[in-house]
């Protein structure tokens, strides 16, 4: 073995630590005896480096599968932690691991079941569409692989052939008992077939659902709830990614597959639960169902056998006898049950076998006659056999002669036994006609009432229930008479004296004895329990409460809060981010930026409260200029505030109907448009109002252009371009989507749309529990042409664009912003005449927060370069992040640990000296948060390179 290099592998796992331990104490013995014979300078060397290598492994410094330098540890302080893009990957990562898992559950159950249900009758379709369930899971987790492979490449492999999960039933290699044969996935599946093979797996749901369904003997709504709602999913997801065709090769699309994952995998695992409870509960059922009716079959056809021998036996004794009428009607009638019998006795067996073969089509599939003769001529047919046996008896005891007595005696017997046969019959036939004629919803013993009230209400049959009961009554009153002349003329004399009674004790409780004897005793004990009543009822309440508080579990004393992460430090290190090409230059300028950003906002304070509002402040804005602050509240106010060293009221704007949910600043600063529900007011500086303009639809936001020219109104799916007297100038319709927010490109160009998808009101719907589709629309306003559509999968709330750069920043309720960058490309498919460049979204980054927390109102670009991105939390924690690296600049915890819900935030992007920025919360509170003013950014910068 070539041991001249200095490093080794491994490519096993490592032995216990014991083992270990064990191992390395006989390697050093080894080695020390065998260097006895050597320099004894030598030695010390080896056994040193042997005594090190046995720290090492004790430290766990050691790791299989990597190459090892003999080196000195490393320290904590030398490790660097994770990046943000190295957090994304093992998220990512796990995330795909979690679904294949999911996958493989599930299958597992698929093969549990087709195993069980092998058994049943009519199982051939349920198993084959188990069988190319799992054909089709195997199929879609190669493209989820593929698709994750490509985001993640250094946590997930790439597979081109993706390792198959279960057998195939239906073909088998010849040696299948020693390794069993998989389905191989056949020709080639490429990402674009995505929607494709989606649509296909809810076919073969809908399928393993429908042929789950035609067992009757057993119904599981749970599975077929969890069947129908997957299926509807399946077909919305892939509707919706049929709209990015030859798009699934960008990032954007294939993150949005990613992410579905999670609710596919929550189907699979509502699957895959349902699925184990039906084997081991409704299998069961359905195998006894079908053993019961086979059995009976099994008992008709044994009896119609039977009869059949006895039949034949008694042939023997009347085919000797011929030539005479009741002689020949015998033998015709023991003829006919012996026909009717073995009839009887083979239907039956062909029935039964018939219900055990798995090949057998559905009960609902089969004719109907197939069905009765099937069923019923087993039974038909034995009863017959019986009755043409009992008449051949009969007759054949007066063919032979018997005695009047015995001919009798046989005759009353076989019509008894006739009549309890006939009785049975029709009452069996009844049952079938009342099922078959109410659907299950009476019994024949309350048709058979009703019909016999029906008979009563007769007129015939009136009269004679009224003259019954007229004689009933008379009877009665006769009666009565007479049983009262008897006791009055039988009774005796009795003395006046009143007898004591008898020693009888009367049940008591637990704090009243009874004394009988007299009547006085009898009033005492009367008096007693009448006042004891009321006692009794208190005792019992004290004891019911007693037993209440008993009951109840001893509360221990409150604990303190685990608000750990509140007494955490203020200030956050910078997350870096390695650059492929390394510019030194760049770099050093851009972490010498970072460290006076991260200087000044380290020293942000809250400088000032404003309480102008009786309500929540629902959004806040500095103008452009920076002079003013507008804030909105649902007090139907609008408040102007001065800016300065001291926030002063400036006006006040009364808005007398609806609520006022948004404020927004012109350009220029010199105007102010105001929105509620359905219109907007446009707005001086000073507060007067120049225009009201009512749009009779619900208004979710408003624009300026950056021109400043007018202002654009989202409503629903369209976005409506107005003037500042609320003239429209242009109408666009951006499709399918439910518009929360849109921003205009710094050409006035293009706008960007963002908002839940809908889904055509003919097409699939997703169920109640399923994230409906959002989209990022990028909209041509002077083509009027969709440029761009990429899919989100969280929440989205609102979206920015930085007014000197491309940068797009999309915030969302409850995940972190992401910045996109909007670039120009050629597009190829234009036709002549038409512009060759298009737009194209790119994620750059995501950015992380330190704790999940729901996004409070919208995330925007922060500085007068806007070199930051700010966005604050519900529970008032704000983060700050540089823009071009998403590293955390700046987190700021609330000052006192109460709840209280923050709604919306707002930088002064005029000027850095000071950083301000305002947070508007739900008690009405707009706080204002400040750096102290700094002499000039070049002192700040001397003062650092100094230090």
């Amino acid at each position: 073995m070539d041991m001249d290099h200095d490093t080794w592998t491994s490519t096993s796992q490592y032995p216990p630590t014991s083992a270990r331990s064990t191992s390395t104490s006989a390697t050093q013995r080894t080695l020390r005896n065998f260097g006895m014979g050597i320099d004894p300078r030598r030695r010390r060397a080896l056994c040193s480096l042997i005594d090190a290598l046995a720290g090492l492994e004790h430290n766990n410094e050691v790791q299989a599968g990597e190459f090892f330098h003999f080196s000195y540890p490393s320290t904590s302080e030398d490790q660097a932690p994770p990046s943000t893009d190295e957090k994304l990957q093992n998220s990512g990562a796990e995330l795909f691991y979690k679904f294949e898992i999911r996958i493989q559950n599930l299958d597992k159950e698929l093969r549990d079941f087709a195993n069980s249900a092998r058994q049943l009758g009519s199982s051939v379709g349920i198993v084959s569409s188990a069988s190319r369930l799992q054909e089709r899971l195997t199929k879609i987790l190669f493209l989820f692989r593929d698709n994750a492979a490509c985001l993640y490449p250094r946590k997930i492999a790439r597979n081109p052939h993706e390792a198959p999960l279960n057998p195939n039933f239906m073909e088998r290699r010849p040696g299948w008992r020693r390794r069993p044969s998989v389905p191989i996935l056949q020709g080639t599946l490429d990402p674009e077939m995505l929607p494709e093979q989606l649509d296909c797996f809810a076919k073969d749901v809908a399928a393993f659902s429908h042929c789950l369904n035609e067992f009757q003997e057993f119904t599981d709504e749970a599975i077929s709830q969890s069947m129908r709602a997957f299926e509807n999913d399946l077909s919305y997801w892939a509707t919706c990614l049929n709209g990015y065709k030859n798009q699934f090769r960008s990032p954007a699309v294939q993150r949005y597959t990613h992410d579905l994952t999670t609710e596919i995998g929550g189907h699979l695992d509502n699957i895959t639960i349902a699925l184990s409870i039906f084997i081991e509960i409704g299998i069961p059922t359905i195998w006894f169902h079908q053993q019961h009716a086979i059995k009976n079959l099994l008992n008709v056809s044994t009896l119609s056998i039977f009869f059949g021998l006895v039949d034949a036996s008694l042939l023997q004794y009347s085919n000797t006898v011929k030539g005479n009428i009741l002689a020949d009607s015998v033998n015709i009638f023991w003829l006919s049950s012996l026909v009717f019998s073995i009839a009887g006795g083979v239907n039956g067996l062909l029935g039964l076998t018939w219900k055990q073969s798995i090949y057998r089509s559905p009960l609902h599939r089969v004719p109907w006659w197939v069905l009765v003769w099937m069923k019923g001529s087993p039974l038909v047919f034995l009863i017959i056999a019986v009755a043409c046996f009992s008449a051949g008896v009969v007759l054949f005891t007066y063919s032979s002669g018997q005695s009047k007595v015995t001919s009798t005696i046989i005759v009353v017997l076989t019509g008894v036994a006739l009549l309890g046969l006939v009785s049975i019959s029709g009452w069996f036939v009844l049952e079938r006609w009342t099922f078959a004629r109410h659907a299950d919803q009476k019994w024949l013993e309350e048709v058979i009432n009703d019909a016999l009230n029906e008979l009563a209400g007769l007129g015939i049959v009136r009269a004679h229930r009224i003259a019954l009961r007229w004689c009933s009554k008379r009877i009665t009153i006769t009666r009565v008479y007479c049983s009262r002349l008897l006791s009055w003329v039988c009774e005796p004399r009795k003395t006046k004296a009143v007898l004591p009674f008898p020693d009888t004790q009367f049940p008591a409780d637990e704090a009243s004895t009874e004394i009988p004897g007299s009547s006085v005793g009898h009033k005492h004990e009367t008096g007693s329990l009448e006042v004891s009543h009321p006692r009794r009822r208190f005792q019992n309440a004290v004891r019911a409460v007693i037993k209440l508080q008993s009951a109840r579990t001893p509360t221990r004393p409150g604990l303190p809060r685990r608000d750990s992460w509140w007494q955490t430090s203020l200030t956050a290190k910078p997350e870096t981010s390695a650059s492929p090409v390394p510019d030194y230059g760049t770099s050093a300028l851009r972490e010498t930026r970072m460290t006076i950003a991260i200087k000044k906002l380290g020293a942000l304070e809250l400088s000032q409260e404003l309480d102008n509002h009786q309500a929540l402040v629902r959004h806040v804005e500095f103008s452009p200029n920076g002079k003013y602050l507008a804030t909105s509240s649902w007090d139907r106010t609008a408040v102007i505030f001065r800016v300065g060293d001291r926030f002063t009221p400036h006006r006040t704007l009364v808005h007398v109907r609806g609520f006022v949910s948004q404020v927004a600043w012109s350009p220029n600063s010199r105007a102010l448009l105001t929105r509620f529900t359905r219109g907007i007011k446009l707005w001086s500086e000073d507060g007067v109002c120049r225009q009201t303009i009512d749009r009779g639809r619900t208004v979710s936001s408003v624009v300026w252009l950056p021109n400043g020219q007018g202002f654009l109104s989202v409503e629903g799916s369209d976005v409506v371009k107005l003037d500042p007297r609320g003239k429209v100038l242009e109408s666009y319709d951006l499709g399918h989507i439910r518009l929360s927010d849109v921003a205009v490109t710094s050409d006035c160009l293009r706008l960007i749309g963002i908002g839940p998808s809908i889904p055509p009101t003919t097409g699939p719907q997703p169920t109640h529990h399923t994230r409906v589709e959002k989209r990022i629309i990028v909209y041509n306003m002077q083509t009027k042409q969709k440029e761009n559509q990429t899919p989100l999968f969280d929440e989205v709330r609102d979206i920015s664009v930085a007014k000197s750069s491309s940068a797009v920043l999309v915030s969302f309720e409850q995940a972190a912003p992401q910045l996109w960058k909007l670039e120009a490309v050629k597009d190829r498919g234009r036709r002549n005449g038409e512009s060759a460049v298009t737009s194209r979204l790119n994620l750059k980054h995501t950015f992380i927060l330190n704790f999940p927390t729901s996004i409070a109102g919208s995330c925007h670009f922060g500085g007068r370069d806007e070199q930051f991105v700010y966005c604050v939390g519900k529970t008032g924690d704000v983060h700050v992040w540089d823009r071009d690296t998403a590293a955390l600049l700046r987190y700021l915890r609330p000052t006192n640990p109460e709840p209280r819900d923050l709604m919306c935030i707002s930088w002064n992007n005029a000027t850095d000296d000071p950083i301000m920025f305002a947070t508007g919360s739900h008690d009405g509170t707009v706080r204002i948060w400040s750096t102290a003013v700094a002499n000039s950014l070049v002192e700040s910068t001397t003062e650092m390179e100094e230090g």
